[in-house]
């Protein structure tokens, strides 16, 4: 653990003086090609997460995606596709300028559920193969990574009262998504380790 912080550093600083990473370059943070500075070292966290949280559900069986740890308790599927809502109302608020909760019944329908969690997504959601939320993911994730190559850091630094009304910009809510599926990726891995044997 303390010799991959070591090996991390320099490398982080390295790409943070003006070398721009590549999307392969998984754990240099930094600019990334094809994106302006600050969206693209934001982006190159976002990719560093989702890979962690891949890495901890690779392999699983339904019923291990399935499995509840109590009635109180989220799947590890249902946090899947819950990441995946997540990221796309991000979208929706900041790619469309749609204030928050406000999309039509259409979006509503196929996110409202994942995005809840709780007790009726815990009975609905359930049966469904990994490559079932992966695909979810994926898909949402290539949205992300098309409209932040559209947008500059002029956008990202843009704000509007969010958070309990407080001024809100762009760049706390993409962070809020990345930091948002560290949260869930703890409670994956809680889970994985009271699978069934």
């Amino acid at each position: 653990m303390i010799s991959t912080g070591l090996v991390a550093a320099p490398l982080f600083l390295h790409a943070s003086h003006g070398r721009k990473v590549s999307t392969d370059d998984l754990y240099l943070l930094g600019p990334m090609e094809g994106y302006s500075p600050h969206v693209g070292a934001l982006l190159s966290s976002m990719n560093m997460m989702r890979a962690w949280v891949l890495y901890q559900v690779k392999d699983l069986t339904v019923d291990e995606l399935d499995f509840q740890v109590d009635e109180q308790s989220n799947s590890i599927g249902a946090m899947l596709w819950h990441l995946a809502a997540t990221e796309k109302y991000y979208q929706l608020n900041t790619f469309d300028r749609i204030p928050w909760g406000e999309w039509n019944d259409e979006i509503k329908q196929e996110w409202d559920l994942p995005m809840g969690l709780g007790g009726k997504a815990r009975d609905e959601i359930k049966g469904n193969p990994l490559d079932f939320y992966l695909e979810k993911l994926k898909a949402v994730r290539s949205f992300t990574k098309e409209e932040f190559a559209k947008r500059d850091d002029d956008w990202l630094f843009e704000s509007e009262p969010f958070f309990q009304q407080q001024p809100t910009n762009n760049y706390a809510k993409w962070f809020h998504v990345c930091e948002h599926e560290s949260n869930h990726n703890g409670q994956i891995k809680f889970i994985k380790k009271r699978l069934p044997s």
